[in-house]
């Protein structure tokens, strides 16, 4: 008698596959061909200008790409409701998976349904690995670690100025004491992949070591293949978690590309990882701002082009377009939010701090012609008194018209791609924030 065709709920490895299926990228419009860059562009570049725009598909929705994901650190985008972040045209959202763990803990998530459910946001969901607070957290530097210049001539385990080390790695992975009550904890490439299966974001990111500008060429590339080392671990502990949890949506995995700032260990990085069976990719680790785009080109000339990149950590508007046109789709960044909370907002003439007493009888909106809530109904003089006041709802209203702002520019600068005005609409939009 001749076997039946198993079908996906009899075959785990067909059922798998039928729920990987809700995830894919599709590419769409390619800058190089909407708007061939005149010569004088392409002998500036060195390159190909690798911008395009795409979807993503996730079992919470499409992403259109370029797109801006706003970063919700703690399951929560500082100050604003999810339901204002999706009325003011945010595509998805970004947890971390460090802080989650640490509070309230993986397996409360998990309990209530994953990451959108328990925050009230039926989009697009991504979560880190947690590398990066690990390592920035554990040395000392808080939340940001200097990348603005080259400096190899210290120790390898620099620490910030009076604080100890927190974080040591070796082979299997990360001892660090949490920043919160200085329990200590253990992050491996198997426990960050099971902590990000219970938080359920549609996209997770493969743990890795974070390096600095600061470490040396030997520790690079020692770091780079511990990395790769770990994307496999990372991969195959997916792949177990995805089969034994029946019943949960998938989730995509990026892998992550270290290098540095140095053209052969990206590269190298990119072909490591761009062999495995990845479902897209993160650019990380140390990023000089000025040999961003062509660190980012590196990275993109060597990924596969069939599966999404993500920017880890830029919201600069040079910073962003230089992205897109060196081929990022996706990026994230707190500082819409962190510089709100310091009343700092944007417009397209540059960023202005509401503190200032000029804005005390300045009944204007923060920016003219903005779609955004806020600016629909609150003036500069209004949040200038909050803030004054030391009132909290001063950043949520600067937050919704900070995110609005990038997410707006992000999205018209797809628009650009598609219409084949891009480089017109960057010259107008930079010229005008950096005067």
């Amino acid at each position: 008698m001749p076997h039946s065709r198993s079908s996906p709920e009899s075959d785990p490895s067909a059922l798998r596959t039928a729920r990987q299926s809700a995830f894919s990228f599709e590419v769409g419009a390619r800058l190089s061909e909407t708007r061939p860059p005149s010569s004088d562009r392409s002998e500036g570049k060195r390159g190909d200008f690798l911008g395009r725009t795409g979807t993503i598909t996730t079992p919470h929705g499409e992403i259109q790409t370029p797109a801006f994901i706003a970063v919700g650190t703690k399951a929560t985008v500082k100050a604003v409701l999810p339901e204002s972040m999706k009325e003011l045209g945010a595509q998805a959202l970004l947890a971390n998976a460090y802080h989650l763990y640490l509070q309230p803990g993986p397996e409360i998530l998990d309990a209530a349904g994953g990451l959108g459910a328990f925050m009230n946001w039926d989009g697009p969901t991504f979560t880190d690995s947690g590398g990066f607070q690990v390592m920035s957290l554990g040395s000392g530097f808080k939340k940001v670690i200097d990348m603005t210049f080259v400096d190899t001539s210290g120790p390898d385990d620099a620490v910030a100025p009076g604080k100890e080390r927190l974080a040591h790695v070796d082979e299997d992975g990360v001892w660090f004491k949490s920043h919160l009550n200085g329990d200590r904890h253990r992050f491996s490439p198997e426990i960050s992949m099971r902590v990000q299966h219970q938080i359920g974001a549609d996209i997770m990111f493969a743990f890795d070591e974070l390096t600095t500008l600061q470490n040396s060429r030997g520790y690079q590339e020692e770091s780079l293949e511990r990395t790769r080392r770990w994307a496999e671990r990372c991969v195959v502990e997916h792949q177990r978690l995805t089969a034994s949890r029946v019943g949960k949506p998938y989730q995509a995995l990026f892998g992550v590309i270290q290098g540095a700032q140095y053209e052969d260990l990206r590269r190298k990085a990119c072909r490591d990882l761009g062999g495995m069976p990845f479902d897209g990719f993160g650019i990380g680790g140390a990023l000089e701002k000025e040999n961003l785009g062509t660190i980012v080109r590196w990275c993109n000339e060597e990924l596969p082009e069939n599966k999404p990149r993500h920017l880890l950590g830029i919201s600069e508007p040079d910073d962003i377009f230089t992205a897109i046109e060196n081929g990022a789709d996706t990026f994230d960044c707190v500082s819409p939010t962190r510089v709100a909370r310091n009343s700092a907002f944007y417009t397209p003439s540059g960023r202005f701090n509401l503190a200032g007493a000029r804005y005390k009888r300045d009944f204007g909106p923060l920016q003219d012609g903005c779609d955004c809530y806020t600016c629909a109904n609150y003036s500069r003089a209004y949040i200038h008194h909050l803030y004054k006041a030391h009132e909290m709802v001063s950043a949520t209203l600067i937050s919704i018209h900070n995110e609005r702002f990038v997410v707006k520019m992000v999205d018209d600068a797809r628009l650009a791609i598609e219409s084949g005005d891009f480089f017109e609409f960057k010259a107008e939009t930079l010229g005008r924030y950096y005067p």
